[in-house]
């Protein structure tokens, strides 16, 4: 770890500081982006063999960047509340309940709308919940700028948890009033929610203000390189870490209110507790570091592809391929390459294009995630609804996908502790894109051991392939007498499988992405998700007995054979890692 490291730098900063701590050199709160630069001088920068032969470290983390993930801490233990979404829309209301609420032996519910139903409204909420930052991220680089937009946000959230709480209470819960308003509280809850996703990460990410890697020597003498991609790394893991701390508390909380007072007190308690997100953002408003919106980037961005595109285009299918895939492609559209006057919208430079390029490559990595989300988005319903049709000895159904956050908790500071320095003291550059290739495998792996389960649970369910709904003569469910807890594969895998996948196409999406488009590029990464919303709505059909062993094998598949295709097509990418992490800042003239 860097928290431990003295520097010795071989020439002293023109600052006159021979001999520092890292954490010192950081602590400063600068809010404009043209006073980045400054913090490089008096750098040692790598020479090349250096890069090929110093072990490699992360920087410490800014403590403006904790005080952003405990409102994300608070922000997702309100959307939590999704927890408990798949018995509220699939169970019925247990009779003579008033709340919701099941007991200890009976099953909570609301709507009585069926597996199908529940499944095809946690997909769309996924699914809004996803596309709607794209919105949000082009609102904040073009005009609010990420604090404010994420502020509007928080506002249209947390209308929307009221809304649903409103939906759940003893008189409207159960009918059809109770469906259209827990409707109309999902799509606005979800507008807010993806709003704030698509800045919340950029903002604490560009907490730490060191761009290039630069060398230092640690107080045991070894000179090792300051690595900031790793140091975004790190961000992001303990980022994450938090998301799923709050996550861990808001869902076991909720579920058992749920079973036990009913689902006005699970949707009341992340209500309140997402209250403490604009206290703590109001408290850090002077402390955080804040890229001003530029204008419409978007459109200059289009234009510089479109521009490179000119004389490649022919009417043989493999010339143009090669064309628009050489490495020269993005050469004529630098305003250093251009003969006389360059065009009036040419307002950046030769590095502005280089920083586009990286972003739109961070883009086409992307474009594989939805195959990975459809292992993930089992969590939230199919995988609840399989500990239904299990013996659970009292314990609520949806209480074991809380072992997704808890393995989180454990393995993120056991990953940067222990084994992404094991593989940098071996020599292993672990990099972003072989991280995520390993993530497609686990989710694959997570899937088959859902399958074989299920497969099992049919095999000695009393009614055989009738496992979700099957009942005695007085409606009470019969269950698979298989332990609910064998599940636990599952959970485990896809875990790992975040912490390689999901953490690291945050911090991918937040460093290939040219400064002015941070928010922009994360919400296409977030994109992905809605893309794989979309894609399982086509595969609710699945969704159902005796189909639900095909449901979880076809995800398996189509993620472990998407990630061998993705390794395949990115691993040339993969080589350009430090290339692209190193890239001259450009400079575009805004607008804003």
């Amino acid at each position: 770890m860097a928290d431990d490291l003295v520097v010795g730098l071989a020439d002293p900063p023109r600052h006159s500081e021979p001999v520092y701590d890292i954490e010192e050199k950081h602590s400063e709160s600068i809010v404009f982006d043209k006073e980045i630069d400054s913090i490089h001088e008096g750098l040692q920068f790598p020479t090349e063999e250096e890069l090929l032969t110093l072990r490699r470290v992360s920087d410490a983390i800014p403590w403006n960047a904790y005080l952003i993930a405990v409102v994300e801490l608070a922000e997702r233990f309100s959307v939590s509340s999704s927890v408990v979404f798949t018995n509220y829309i699939q169970q019925p209301l247990p009779p003579g309940s008033r709340t919701g609420a099941g007991g200890a032996n009976g099953q909570s519910g609301a709507l009585d709308a069926g597996q199908q139903m529940s499944t095809g409204l946690t997909t769309f909420y996924q699914f809004w919940a996803y596309i709607s930052p794209i919105a949000g991220a082009y609102i904040a680089d073009t005009y609010w700028g990420r604090y404010k937009t994420i502020c509007w946000s928080l506002v249209i959230a947390m209308l929307g948890h009221v809304v649903m709480i409103i939906s759940a209470i003893p008189g409207i819960i159960g009918g059809r009033a109770s469906l259209g308003v827990f409707i109309l509280s999902m799509i606005i809850t979800s507008t807010g929610t993806g709003g704030f996703k698509s800045n919340v990460s950029p903002l604490v990410a560009e907490q730490y203000r060191i761009t290039k890697c630069y060398v230092v020597t640690t107080s045991s003498g070894e000179r090792v390189i300051i690595d900031p991609a790793m140091t975004t790394t790190r961000i992001y893991m303990y980022f994450y870490l938090f998301i799923n701390i709050g996550a861990l508390i808001g869902q076991i909380g909720m579920v058992y209110a749920e079973k036990y007072v009913g689902f006005w007190l699970a949707f009341t308690l992340p209500t309140v507790v997402f209250c403490i997100s604009p206290l703590v953002l109001w408290y850090g408003r002077g402390r955080y570091r804040r890229s001003p919106p530029q204008g419409s980037v978007l459109p200059t961005s289009l234009r510089i592809w479109r521009y490179a595109q000119r004389g490649r285009w022919s009417w043989n299918p493999y010339k143009t391929y090669k064309n628009l895939t050489s490495d020269d492609f993005w050469e004529s559209a630098k305003p250093s390459k251009q003969v006389g006057d360059k065009p009036i919208w040419m307002i950046f430079d030769d590095q502005w294009v280089d920083e586009v390029r990286r972003g739109f490559k961070a883009c086409s990595v992307f474009v594989w995630f939805p195959l990975y989300w459809l292992c993930y988005n089992q969590l939230n319903n199919n995988l609840i609804s399989q500990a239904a049709t299990m013996t659970t000895n009292g314990l609520p159904n949806d209480v074991l996908s809380n072992l997704d956050p808890l393995a989180l908790i454990i393995f993120i500071p056991i990953c940067d502790l222990v084994i992404y320095p094991a593989l940098a003291r071996w020599g292993i550059q672990f990099t972003a894109l072989k991280k995520i290739a390993w993530g497609f495998g686990t989710a694959a792996a997570s899937m088959i051991w859902a399958a074989v389960v299920q497969y099992y649970i049919y095999k000695t369910s009393p009614c055989g392939h009738s496992a979700g709904t099957c009942e005695d003569a007085d409606k009470n469910p019969l269950v698979s007498p298989l332990n609910v807890w064998i599940q636990t594969g599952s959970y485990v895998l896809i875990a790992f499988s975040e912490i390689f996948a999901s953490i690291t196409g945050l911090e991918y999406a937040f460093t290939k992405a040219p400064r002015n488009m941070r928010s922009l590029v994360m919400s296409v990464f977030l994109f992905t998700s809605a893309a794989s919303a979309a894609i399982g709505e086509a595969f609710v059909s699945l969704s159902l007995d005796p189909l639900l062993v095909w449901n979880y094998a076809i995800s398996a598949i189509l993620a472990g054979v998407g990630g061998i295709l993705f390794w395949i097509v990115v691993r040339k990418l993969d080589k350009e890692e430090d290339t692209l992490n190193n890239l001259a800042d450009g400079h575009f003239e805004s607008d804003k």
